[in-house]
């Protein structure tokens, strides 16, 4: 009697751990919101490396603005995505409390930016791969260390910026366009089996020297950004080759 049970519990065993691998196949595609700070270094504002040689005195509250974004993600396997993104957002420079101040340079710029970004899991967290969890509704969150998933990404992107300086004659007031490469790090909680909270830094290198309106002679390389996001993510019901089912 005792071999039939432990037989019947082992094949119980298999058959949910069969179904939890095919969990994330259900929902395959992924709808972000993100919103959060932008901070531009570029050859407006900052402090020379002799004054600054770590750059945290380039950090300066006042120079961050606003972004908002959205995400469309697809999963390609378990631990690896391919994700759409378009953001909108302002950068702000100035030589105020910098090296420059007699200088006296400052720089409003609008962006909206449009990236294709892999992301990969370095840590995949169990929750979402419980076939009780994917059941589970309204009981609460997992404990934080089971639910958290950490992630790298990078791609590749545009800049469409449009640039307003104080001094028409050194700033150049232009609309303007840029490849960049983004790249950074994240981390998500999954809260349901429907929905995620996420924190998300990623800097930007572009390749362009102007996103600001303005380059220096002393300039040695081009202009970068980062985003410090908040998010927000809605799973969408699929079937296992990633087909929305209300599509059906």
């Amino acid at each position: 009697m005792r071999r039939y049970i432990v037989f019947f519990l082992t094949l119980i065993s298999l058959w949910q751990s069969a179904e939890a691998q095919l969990l994330w196949r259900t929902k395959r595609i992924e709808l972000t919101g993100s919103l959060g700070t932008t901070m531009l270094f570029s050859d407006i504002g900052g402090f020379t490396p002799t004054e600054n040689a770590l750059g945290f005195k380039d950090l300066i509250l006042r120079n961050t603005r606003f972004n908002i974004s959205g995400d469309i993600t697809f999963r390609i396997v378990q631990d690896a995505n391919i994700r759409l993104n378009l953001a909108y957002g302002m950068f702000h420079a100035s030589d105020e409390k910098g090296s420059n101040e007699a200088r006296a340079l400052e720089s409003k710029v609008s962006f909206f930016e449009q990236s294709l970004i892999g992301e990969y899991y370095v840590i995949k967290n169990k929750s979402e791969n419980s076939f009780l969890f994917s059941r589970r509704r309204g009981q609460g969150l997992k404990p934080l260390f089971q639910s958290l998933d950490f992630y790298v990404f990078t791609g590749i992107g545009g800049l469409a910026y449009n640039v307003s300086g104080n001094d028409e004659a050194r700033i150049k007031s232009e609309n303007g366009f840029t490849a960049i490469i983004p790249a950074g790090i994240g981390v998500n909680m999954i809260a349901t089996p429907e929905f995620n909270f996420g924190i998300e830094l990623g800097g930007r290198y572009s390749f362009s020297d102007y996103l600001e309106g303005y380059t220096s002679q002393y300039s040695k390389s081009n202009d970068v950004y980062y985003f410090l996001n908040v998010s927000f993510t809605y799973k969408l019901d699929t079937d296992v080759k990633g087909v929305p089912r209300f599509m059906k």
